[in-house]
């Protein structure tokens, strides 16, 4: 059984809510925490690391 964990700054307003589970392979799995039983991405460690890093230097803003 996979165990998921919402993000830490989650509420309950309905926004953008994602969840990450460590715990099924060397991958980490994200979905979307509204729609459980959808999509899931799956990320090996350094790819995830990368993506984060890009992100916090707004590589990825509209």
């Amino acid at each position: 059984m996979i165990e998921w964990r919402k993000a830490s700054r989650s509420n309950a307003s309905g926004g953008e809510c994602v969840e990450v589970s460590t715990n099924v392979t060397e991958r980490v799995l994200i979905r979307d925490s509204k729609d459980p039983d959808g999509s899931r991405v799956a990320f090996e460690w350094a790819e995830l690391a990368a993506l984060l890093r890009d992100i916090k230097r707004g590589a990825h803003d509209l």
